[in-house]
């Protein structure tokens, strides 16, 4: 079934972020890196998205064909992430995660559009793919927690490199699949990014993502200054996890009910709170819960009405650059200052102020998404402009 290959991508692909969004920091930390080397590596690994997913976007959008375009990606991301593997220097880490997350970067932005292409009319079903690389997540964390506590961080990058050999594997699986809308802006990007809508999401997208950049970091490390072991922590970043799949599974009724700006406001409002909660309350276990549980809209809920509106503005012959955009700008260029931030005043500052600075951002997101984002047409999660042929028995 072609809906099993596409969550097949995205249970590894967010497996491999399992085990290096938690766990990276501590492993660096674990070969003597400082707070601020911690913020720069980090950054590395997200500031490529600043460019890599536009420039394979690009290739993607002019060859129409992406699949070979992710199956090359996986394939060299597997090969250069090999390079953690032969040293643990500053400037060897620096340069391998450069190569390394160049091409991880390129992979899922074009995949996203190969899944709504796929889908076609039913793009509120997306959740229910896209869930899976949440189940990959949660199978990651539970699983590494309690076995890093074991037998220690070196064992990370073996568990990494084998994951994304099996993210390679999977893409040989997937059948290539192509836009049949009618294309807006008459192919060109500029002129869908001039509209005033556009700007506002990206711009709320920037900073909604900055906002994690504590977060992604140094929530770990947080924890372990606090005094949680290893198997608590990974039970925390699963259940965030499994409330974002709760989100996932709404969305096909959610989305037609609220409409996506409304579900954008609530997912950035509730942001707001999150990192609020993290920042006076880690000592807290109910409140540290219910921060957890408040990923089903910091990410889930974002993530899913984020990728709804780029695939309503960017069509055709540009849809390829629109999700690289959206990958860039957020989760690229937000995450890289969050993270160069977070390091930067983490000690400095402390924990609780610099996750009191991500709520601020997060607030500033949601002003800019209730300026903005467009109050017409807020309800229904398909539009009817969206004419690709949908998912069949055929094609499963």
């Amino acid at each position: 079934m072609i809906g099993a290959r596409l969550s097949s991508f995205y249970f590894f692909y967010f497996a491999v972020l399992g085990a290096l969004v938690p766990f990276w920091g501590p492993y660096l930390r674990s070969l003597g890196f400082g707070a601020s080397e911690i913020g720069e590596l980090m950054a590395i690994l997200l500031g490529t998205k600043l460019v890599a997913p536009y420039i394979w976007g690009w290739i993607g959008d002019h060859s129409g064909r992406r699949m070979p375009v992710i199956r090359l990606a996986s394939l060299l991301a597997a090969i250069s992430f090999g390079g953690v593997l032969a040293g643990d220097s500053y400037l060897w880490l620096a340069a391998v995660m450069l190569l390394f997350s160049f091409f991880w970067n390129a992979a899922l932005p074009q995949f996203e559009a190969i899944t709504l292409n796929h889908l076609g009319s039913r793009v509120s079903r997306y959740g229910r793919i896209r869930l899976w690389g949440s189940v990959g997540f949660i199978a990651a964390v539970l699983l590494l927690g309690p076995a890093l506590e074991q037998y220690g961080y070196r064992l990370l990058p073996w568990v990494v490199w084998g994951l994304l050999l099996a993210l390679w594997i999977g893409t040989l699986l997937v059948p290539e699949r192509r836009d049949t809308r009618p294309s807006h802006g008459g192919g060109s990007v500029l002129a869908v990014l001039r509209r005033p809508e556009v700007i506002a999401l990206f711009i709320a997208c920037f900073l909604a993502k900055a906002s994690h950049g504590p977060y992604y970091g140094f929530f770990t490390i947080y924890l372990e200054d606090a005094g949680y072991g290893g198997t608590a922590i990974g039970a925390l970043w699963a259940l965030g996890v499994i409330a974002e799949i709760g989100v996932f599974l709404l969305m096909p009724r959610l989305l037609p009910w609220a409409g996506p700006r409304t579900l954008m406001l609530a997912a950035l409002l509730l942001t707001t709170v999150r990192w609020l909660l993290i920042a006076g309350f880690v000592d807290k276990i109910p409140l540290l819960i219910t921060a957890q549980l408040l990923h089903m809209a910091s990410f889930g809920l974002y993530h899913a009405v984020a990728v709804h509106f780029i695939h309503r503005f960017f069509t055709g012959p540009v849809q390829g650059r629109g999700q690289a955009l959206y990958s860039s700008l957020s989760f690229g260029a937000g995450g890289a200052v969050g993270s160069l931030a977070s390091g930067y005043l983490w000690e400095d500052l402390g924990a609780s102020a610099v996750f009191m600075i991500a709520a601020s951002a997060a607030a500033a997101a949601s002003l800019v998404a209730w300026w903005g984002l467009p109050k017409g047409d807020e309800r229904g999660g398909e539009r009817a402009d969206e004419r690709a042929e949908p998912l069949n028995s055929r094609q499963e």
